[in-house]
């Protein structure tokens, strides 16, 4: 069996972002903020303006969890330099979000508003009431702050009314069809 392929690459550290290492436990500071993460089953070392990830040969998984390790070193490291956006849409009539410090107000045609708190470091904008722009540093913490935000009213194929993420193509369904 071979090693990842995608683990065997090195990640380069841009300017300003410091990564240091203790054993399995890898921090990564930069200007959007600091990420910390422990190592399974691989280690990382820093050689240079690169780090390089090595997987576990003498653990059952090692090789396959060679890959996931570099690949959320990889995602920490972009994420303290530049950062994670996600677009989320609402469609439908008297649709709307609205925000209120760290709090997002939406009205999703039940008969109550539904209130959603942001978690510590994700930020978010509304902009035209129906467009929710969230950012973070932490790519796993925002893609589950975009699928709650989502599940509160998933698009459905009718009429598309909804939640959906900006770049979802919904699949549409034909209504009923009148006899003759």
């Amino acid at each position: 069996m071979a090693i990842s392929r995608i683990g065997k690459q090195p990640i380069k550290i841009p300017s300003g972002v410091k990564v240091s290492i203790s054993g399995q436990q890898v921090s990564v500071e930069g200007p959007k903020g600091k990420l910390e993460h422990v190592l399974v089953q691989a280690t990382a070392a820093v050689e240079g303006d690169v780090i390089l990830v090595k997987a576990d040969e003498r653990a059952k998984n090692g090789k396959a969890m060679h890959g996931l390790a570099r690949a959320l070193l990889s995602n920490m490291v972009e994420g303290v330099s530049t950062g994670f956006t996600r677009v989320l849409e609402i469609n439908g009539v008297g649709y709307r979000a609205e925000l209120k410090g760290q709090k997002l107000e939406m009205n999703l045609g039940f008969s109550h508003p539904v209130v959603y708190e942001l978690p510590k470091g994700v930020s978010a904008q509304v902009e035209k009431l129906t467009t929710i722009n969230l950012a973070s540093s932490d790519k796993q913490l925002l893609g589950q702050v975009a699928a709650k935000i989502r599940g509160f009213r998933p698009p459905e194929p009718y009429k598309g009314k909804g939640v959906k993420y900006s770049d979802e193509h919904i699949i549409r369904k034909v209504g009923k069809a009148g006899t003759k």
